[in-house]
């Protein structure tokens, strides 16, 4: 066998692990009550059966076992909606399961690894005063502009190859995390890298960062296991600045063909007090840098 048909194995195979391992976990969180089924005294296992799964998606037992085992089957796309339908998935979910089975014309995607345009910094930079960063598929901050610096001065002070959110977010110390509300961005943020890992489970550079991630953070490693996907959606954050006060942002994420695999994340003021905090800051930041307002900030606060 050569070479290539050796790693076109292992990445079905790798492909085919995700899928069983996201079908048995999503079977497993319904309740036959969820889908109007009899609970009964004598269940021993959490969720459905497989064969209350496969008679929901019109399915053969044996063919539902076998995909949730890992085997080599081709499901049809009619198929698999069936039985994103019978396991209650939702849009981003039932787009995961399309792409872990392995659909032609589901897209196979690359990590974010091309230089910046000058245009696309540019447009960043044309988008101040409202906080604004290129983000890749795997979080790491690709660009940014002086309003982005001054709202987390302290990602920005990291070496360019070290700016990953997710990394700082599970291996920061409690002090210099930027999120106030931290437990429910970072699940939204790991249901998003599962959905985006799916378009590339055989991918080594992938496969190594996640491992990385979770050696570092067992937390991390338990919400990796759960296989819950998301999809990016508007949505609100607060942040924690750098001398201690609280603002909340809208996020808006959108993509653009200056860099196909990243989005560019756009925050706006969610009210009147953020539109003041966020113009002191970028101030603030134009006169005395990242570094700056971190140390203003260990010092006591604004007006230090």
């Amino acid at each position: 066998m050569s070479s290539t048909s050796t790693r076109s194995a292992a990445a079905a195979a790798s492909r085919r692990g995700e899928l069983a391992a996201f079908l048995r976990l999503r079977r497993e969180r319904i309740t036959p009550a969820d889908v109007g089924l009899p609970g009964g005294p004598r269940r021993r296992t959490p969720g459905l059966r497989r064969e209350e799964v496969a008679q929901r998606a019109g399915v053969g037992v044996a063919w539902y076992t076998w995909l949730e085992q890992g085997r080599a089957i081709n499901p049809s796309v009619q198929v698999l909606d069936a039985i994103a339908r019978a396991l209650l998935l939702g849009p981003a979910e039932r787009e995961h399961l399309h792409r872990l089975a392995g659909v032609p014309g589901v897209a196979d995607c690359t990590p974010a690894r091309q230089p910046l345009s000058s245009e696309a910094q540019a447009i960043l930079d044309a988008l101040n005063p409202l906080p604004t960063g290129l983000v890749s598929a795997g979080y790491d901050v690709l660009a940014f502009n002086d309003a982005y610096a001054a709202l987390d001065p302290r990602i920005v002070l990291l070496p360019p190859a070290d700016r990953n959110v997710l990394w700082r977010l599970f291996t920061a110390d409690e002090e210099s995390q930027p999120l106030v509300d931290w437990e429910r961005e970072v699940s939204f943020m790991v249901g998003q890298l599962r959905a985006e890992f799916g378009r590339r489970p055989h991918d080594p550079h992938w496969q190594a960062y996640i491992r990385k991630l979770s050696g570092a953070s067992p937390l991390f490693a338990e919400m990796w296991d759960r296989h819950e996907v998301t999809a990016p959606v508007t949505h609100r954050k607060r942040f924690r600045t750098a001398d201690g006060r609280e603002v909340t942002i809208t996020a808006t994420g959108f993509t653009t063909i200056a860099v196909p695999d990243a989005k560019m994340w756009i925050y706006t003021p969610a009210d009147e007090e953020a539109v003041r905090v966020l113009g002191e800051l970028l101030v603030r930041y134009r006169e005395i840098g990242a570094a700056g307002l971190v140390a203003a900030g260990a010092g006591g606060g604004p007006e230090s």
